[in-house]
């Protein structure tokens, strides 16, 4: 065989892995965006605000500082660290 056939031979097999990479990935990447609660089905992202219940400041829920009350199991919301620890306190006081 001539050097160019092979090289030529080379670029092909070289664009035709590359074709099934690329595939391969958007698959993948198709499947974890299916997956993620916070997308829609054009695969844009969704942030929910939720509301800080001491000062009442609308935040968005990713970046939010997160507490699992331990009463009911469910999980509150605070704009910073100084509404959380403010709500601690106040539980605290309420019992």
């Amino acid at each position: 065989m001539h050097p160019i056939k092979l090289v030529v031979i080379a670029i092909l097999l070289y664009l035709g892995y590359r074709l099934l990479i690329s595939d391969w990935r958007k698959k993948r990447n198709k499947n974890a965006d299916d997956s993620a609660s916070d997308t829609t089905a054009d695969g844009a992202v969704e942030d929910v605000l939720v509301e800080d219940p001491i000062c009442h400041k609308l935040v968005p829920k990713q970046q939010a500082v997160r507490l699992k009350s331990k009463d009911t199991d469910t999980i509150v919301y605070f704009c910073s660290e100084k509404c959380c620890n403010l709500f601690i306190s106040k539980e605290g006081e309420e019992k």
